[in-house]
């Protein structure tokens, strides 16, 4: 089968796929970070392809809960760095952004599949994610709620649980926890601003990678035997 990966430069997903045998390319207008099938390009314009599915990572710059305030026209409580978007410029951004997401789960793919953060502007500006997920339900000691909209596939089915950890949370408070949200013993939640701090934050954990290539990819070939 042909899947499209868009927007994921990691190419984790892409060659979990291409180990089940199927044909995968991934897409994005970086390169990718590991030898393969490869288009840099814009996802958009590849849509149209014949993919029989796709497993798609729109940017979430503006489509997060953080930076709410730069939302707003000012004055900001906070020293703004001269690269941030802000007032009606970030606004803009933002409904491209959805705009950008709405043009993804509408392609005419037949299996979709897109990941975003579980809160954000997408719950209500469009819809909320069909499931939320954490790394820690496929073998990865790490919590991050993560968002996952459906078209055409099933809900993603934990592998292997990692057992909590108990940690103190909020810091000083005295209350213990099992788990809090964004727990990452990578770091990957704390990386200091940089050029590429958002596409080292998106990295897909390895175990969600291997569980969407095996339950996707085989619920795809099944339906697509059963029409043939």
């Amino acid at each position: 089968m042909r899947w499209l990966v868009g927007m994921e430069r990691s190419g984790r997903v892409r060659d979990a796929l291409i180990a089940l045998g199927h044909d995968a390319v991934s897409i994005d207008l970086l390169p990718s970070d590991r030898p393969g099938p490869h288009i840099r390009g814009d996802v958009f314009d590849h849509l149209e392809d014949g993919w029989d599915g796709a497993v798609l990572f729109p940017d979430c710059t503006y489509l997060t809960c953080s930076a709410e305030w730069a939302y707003g026209d000012g004055p900001y409580h906070q020293k703004v760095k001269p690269e941030t978007v802000v007032g009606a410029a970030r606004r803009q951004a933002r409904e491209k952004a959805i705009d950008d997401f709405r043009r993804c789960m509408a392609a005419p793919i037949p299996k979709i599949a897109a990941e975003n953060p579980a809160r954000g502007a997408l719950s209500s500006k469009y819809r909320g994610p069909d499931q939320v997920i954490q790394p820690n339900w496929f073998g990865d000691d790490a919590s991050k709620a993560t968002g996952i909209w459906l078209k055409g596939l099933p809900k993603l089915r934990p592998t292997f649980r990692v057992a909590g950890r108990l940690v103190e949370w909020p810091r000083g408070s005295g209350k213990m926890v099992e788990r809090w949200a964004n727990q990452t013993d990578s770091g990957q939640n704390r990386l200091s601003p940089s050029d590429n701090r958002a596409a080292e934050r998106g990295i897909t954990y390895l175990g969600v990678a291997l569980a969407m290539a095996w339950q996707w990819a085989g619920i795809a070939e099944e339906a697509l035997r059963a029409a043939a």
